[in-house]
C-alpha cells in the first residue's frame, strides 16, 4: 500500500512537472492565433490536442505514455496519417484557450454536454458517460459535522473544483434546488486528482471531480468517500473550435464508427471500472 502511495505521489509530481514544461516548450510553436481547419491539419502532418494529466486521460510511466484519452486521440491521429502532439494541461479554462487560438485543435478530454458550452464550442458525440461526485473523508462517527450525508447538508459549504470546470454550473443549480447557498473555490494550478489528495490529506474538506477519475484513485486514498452524487450519469465529449467544421465532421464521423469498435472496447476496459 505504502508504495502504492509513493507511485502515485509521484505521477502527480510528474503531471505538474510536464504540464508546465509541455506548456513552455510548446507556448510559442503552437499559437497561431486562429483554430486551424482539416486541411491545414493533415498538410502540417500534425495534430494538436489538449488533455489533462492524471491516471485515466494521459500519464507517463517511465518511457512510455498511457491514458484513455490518450490511446484515442492516438487512434484517430493513425487514422488520418498524423503524427499526435499532445499537450497536458491542469486548467479547463486554458485547454478552451488554446483551442479559441489555435493552440490546440482539439480538447480530448471528458467534456459535460451543456447548453452553455454548445454556444462556444463543437461538442463530439458522446463517448462515455460520466457524471459528478463529492469527494470527502469517510464519516468518523455519529457526530462527525463535517461528513456531508446527503445534498442538503452541502449548504453552506465549500466545494473545491478545477477552475473553470462545467461542474460549476451544476453545483449552481444544485444551489437552486436545495434553496441555500453552495459556496465554490476554483483552483487553477491543480487537476482533479491532486483535489482528491488534498482532501485525503485535510488541505480541504470537499473537492467535486468526474466519478471516473474518483474511481481510478480511490486505492490510492481508502480515507475517501466518493458516494454523494452531485449530478446525475450525463454524456461527455470532445471539444473542436466552431471556426474548424470540417475537422469536426472528420472526428465526429470517425468516433461514430471507432465507439462501436473492438478496439475502442479493449481501450475501454482498460481503464474504466465498471
Amino acid at each position: 500500500m505504502e508504495s502504492k502511495k509513493k507511485r502515485y505521489i509521484k505521477y502527480l509530481i510528474l503531471g505538474v512537472l510536464s504540464a508546465f514544461i509541455a506548456t513552455y516548450i510548446t507556448q510559442k510553436k503552437n499559437a497561431t492565433g486562429k483554430p486551424r481547419e482539416y486541411a491545414q491539419i493533415i498538410h502540417s502532418g500534425v495534430l494538436r490536442v489538449v488533455t489533462e494529466y492524471n491516471s485515466l486521460s494521459y500519464y507517463v510511466d517511465g518511457d512510455s505514455i498511457s491514458g484513455f484519452q490518450y490511446e484515442l486521440a492516438q487512434a484517430f491521429a493513425k487514422a488520418k496519417g498524423l503524427r499526435l502532439e499532445i499537450t497536458p494541461e491542469m486548467s479547463f479554462d486554458k485547454r478552451l484557450e488554446g483551442l479559441s487560438t489555435g493552440k490546440y485543435d482539439i480538447i480530448a478530454y471528458n467534456i459535460l454536454v451543456s447548453s452553455e458550452l454548445k454556444d462556444s464550442i463543437l461538442l463530439t458525440s458522446p463517448i462515455v458517460l460520466n457524471k459528478q461526485i463529492l469527494v470527502q473523508c469517510k464519516s468518523r462517527g455519529n457526530n462527525d459535522s463535517i461528513y456531508i450525508k446527503n445534498q442538503l447538508n452541502l449548504a453552506h459549504k465549500t466545494l473545491h473544483v478545477v477552475k473553470g470546470s462545467p461542474s460549476i454550473l451544476r453545483i449552481r443549480n444544485l444551489s437552486n434546488e436545495i434553496g441555500d447557498t453552495i459556496y465554490i473555490k476554483e483552483v487553477e494550478k491543480y487537476g482533479s486528482e491532486q483535489l482528491l489528495a488534498m482532501v485525503a490529506h485535510g488541505d480541504i474538506n470537499y473537492a467535486v471531480c468526474d466519478e471516473s477519475i474518483a474511481l481510478a484513485s480511490i486505492d490510492s486514498f481508502p480515507q475517501l468517500d466518493i458516494h454523494t452524487d452531485i449530478s446525475f450519469t450525463q454524456f461527455y465529449s470532445w471539444g473542436v473550435n466552431k471556426h474548424s467544421p470540417v475537422l469536426f465532421s472528420n472526428l465526429n464521423s470517425w468516433l461514430k464508427t471507432f465507439t462501436k469498435s473492438k478496439e475502442y472496447q479493449r481501450i475501454y476496459k482498460k481503464y474504466y471500472k465498471d
